[in-house]
């Protein structure tokens, strides 16, 4: 089928794929890939990806920015990748026990990552959370956890945004504060008092539909003041930014270190694998905490993960996805102003967030992006989203030709 970008016809291949879905699956799909909240003209089903463009189920091609809602930052089928996956799975994946490539992995996590003197894994960036307060609490006999508001660690009941099946009990050891609030911080943990675990922090404020905040200097030195003077664990939420700001940690350029951090997302390049890394402190109660499944240690992924991260080394990744995205920032900010709108644009450039000014319910966000999608770019109208190393300039304009076209389209 040619790739074309006109909206498909209600008789489409994906139209029929959700009929048929809807048959069998509760809602069609479940979690955060649902098309359901998203404009009018997205796909919910991909025939295949390639490098920084996706093709839906009809044939049409898009500039990819939301790289698998974060998992893709080398590039889809990014052939070194693929090679490693395809010679440890000609091996084995899931056997009895680890392959050797888990050592390997561990290896190079822990000399990647300065805070780390060990890691775990599992299998998504909710294992890897949960894994950390788990830890926290083992190794400090304490159960309260410091989160901040609206913060996003995960779906299942403990952390989960939804309160479908979700009881009281299951959030009773949950305080919160602000993010960058330091007076905040300091009045829940008095209200943790003695019981105090741990304070869980996100990267950055990275709130769905909100503008982004990069932690500040101040307010990342007191959480880790703070975790000194009460013996509690500071836990950096790393799922989501991991590798794409640093490769030490995105609080490494800080001068603040952790002492456990979630990853996932972008360690193994698309392929199903999270970490948990720690410092000397935690070690023994990470041997006490009871954490496994079945696939936790599949070697393909640990393979793809070990490609990916000596690639990332190697091209120095997170400087390259800065520069590209800096390049859609100045972009995004000179056609706005041509168009007379106002757009906050937030977070990383290399995993940038644009909404429009006077936009509560996202009404010019969702026109913008269902034009945009129609010009061949896949933007999100209200959550971050995602650069990759596979993103060039030319992939970076051909974006900005479609911005303009949905700018264009909501000043009218």
């Amino acid at each position: 089928m040619p790739d074309s970008n006109v909206v498909p016809p209600p008789n489409s291949l994906d139209q029929a794929l959700r009929a048929r879905a809807e048959r069998v699956i509760p809602g069609g799909l479940w979690g955060h890939l649902t098309a359901r909240n998203l404009p009018e003209g997205y796909p919910q089903f991909f025939d295949r990806a390639e490098g920084c463009h996706l093709i839906d189920a009809d044939g049409r091609r898009f500039v990819d920015l939301m790289c698998s809602w974060g998992p893709i930052v080398l590039g889809h089928h990014h052939p070194l990748v693929d090679a490693a996956v395809a010679e440890q799975a000609a091996r084995g994946d899931c056997m009895n026990g680890p392959a050797p490539v888990l050592v390997e992995l561990a290896e190079l996590v822990v000399e990647t990552i300065p805070h780390a003197d060990w890691c775990q894994f599992g299998k998504n960036g909710t294992d890897a959370t949960t894994t950390c307060v788990t830890v926290a609490r083992a190794a400090t006999g304490r159960r309260k956890v410091l989160v901040a508001r609206g913060a996003y660690h995960g779906a299942v009941p403990w952390c989960s945004p939804s309160v479908a099946g979700v009881t009281a009990e299951d959030r009773a050891h949950l305080l919160f504060y602000s993010f960058n609030d330091i007076a905040s911080l300091h009045a829940a943990a008095e209200q943790a008092g003695d019981d105090l675990a741990a304070v869980m922090a996100s990267a950055f404020r990275h709130d769905m539909g909100q503008p982004q905040s990069l932690p500040t200097p101040e307010f990342a030195r007191a959480a880790r003041a703070l975790c000194d003077e009460t013996g509690a664990a500071l836990i950096l939420d790393d799922v989501r930014a991991g590798f794409r700001i640093d490769l030490g940690g995105s609080w490494e350029p800080l001068g603040v270190q952790p002492d456990l951090s979630a990853w996932s997302k972008a360690i193994a390049n698309g392929h199903p694998l999270s970490a948990v890394t720690g410092r000397e402190r935690f070690r023994e109660a990470a041997t006490r905490v009871f954490s496994t499944g079945s696939f936790w240690c599949g070697a393909a992924p640990m393979a793809a993960a070990v490609a990916t991260l000596r690639e990332l080394h190697r091209i120095d990744g997170p400087a390259r996805m800065r520069a590209l995205g800096q390049r859609l920032r100045d972009g995004v900010a000179e056609r706005a102003a041509r168009h007379g709108l106002r757009v906050d644009q937030s977070g990383p450039p290399q995993m940038p967030t644009i909404l429009f000014a006077d936009d509560p319910e996202w009404k010019r966000g969702f026109a913008f992006c269902a034009e945009a999608l129609r010009h061949g770019a896949y933007l999100h109208p209200k959550h971050n989203m995602f650069l990759s190393c596979a993103h060039t300039e030319a992939d970076i304009d051909r974006v900005l030709d479609a911005v303009d076209a949905g700018f264009r389209h909501v000043a009218r």
